[in-house]
């Protein structure tokens, strides 16, 4: 479980509970090499539960563990382990990527810890070809590219230590939509090519159907439903599963 002190917000604007659950009563296993996604409206909790889960945030109550070793109340410092294994790509690459880094900084600063100058600058220039960028672009500022391009660079970010957890947090709701095709296209390419274990939060059901294997379901900080893609989608059990399928937009030729 996970709660939040809100007591300056209700001070500001108005009357409410001085403390907030995001996650609560929550359970659910990864296996390696997986791709789970975890779908929801806006406040389910999804973005919350993942960000636990990566040990960015603190857990109330509960326990979670990577690997079969607990990550419930380790310092920072104790974290390094965690950090190298598993990795985020955020939604918006404007916010998640530092204006006043070029690119070549951004995606090597996960690798200042453990590998020597000559291995960075390998790696840098193998990854941005990874995810179809150009090496030259290196020594360019993130501001200077395309919001496509942005979230190219941020995927290079946390696939350049060689994680072997991806967690994609709706990274590509905020993209027009044929870029948005064209992330997702890589971020399937990459997870397949290099073996990852994904998992992807998203508020579109048809974009996890078509990316997971298995799919956990959230509301109100907890979840309703659990079950294969193609089973929640065609023939989903709870009412409110049932809301966000009949919410996909159906092409009628």
């Amino acid at each position: 479980m996970s709660e939040f002190d809100v007591r300056g917000i209700s001070r500001v604007f108005g009357k409410g509970p001085s403390r907030v659950v995001a996650v609560d009563d929550v359970s659910l296993q990864v296996e390696a090499g997986q791709r789970v996604g975890i779908v929801g409206e806006s406040g389910s909790g999804k973005s919350t539960l993942v960000r636990l889960m990566a040990g960015l945030l603190p857990v109330t109550s509960g326990d979670i563990e990577f690997g079969g070793r607990s990550i419930i109340g380790l310092k920072e410092r104790e974290l390094g382990f965690l950090r190298s294994q598993v990795a985020m790509v955020f939604q918006d690459p404007r916010s998640s990527l530092d204006p006043r880094m070029r690119v070549g900084r951004t995606v090597t600063e996960p690798l200042l810890k453990g590998w020597d100058g000559a291995t960075r600058a390998s790696r840098l220039t193998e990854i941005l070809m990874k995810v179809g960028l150009d090496p030259a672009i290196a020594d360019r500022f993130p501001h200077e590219f395309s919001g496509g391009q942005r979230q190219r660079i941020a995927i290079a970010r946390a696939l350049a230590p060689r994680p072997r957890v991806l967690i994609a947090d709706e990274a590509t709701s905020a993209l027009d939509v044929s870029t948005r095709a064209q992330i997702l296209n890589l971020i399937v390419d990459r997870v397949r090519d290099d073996g990852l274990t994904l998992i992807m939060v998203s508020h579109d059901l048809a974009v996890v159907r078509h990316v997971c294997d298995a799919v956990f379901v959230m509301r109100a900080g907890r979840i309703v439903e659990t079950g294969s893609a193609e089973q929640i989608y065609n023939d989903p059990a709870d009412p409110y599963t049932r809301q966000l399928v009949a919410a996909i937009p159906k092409l009628h030729l």
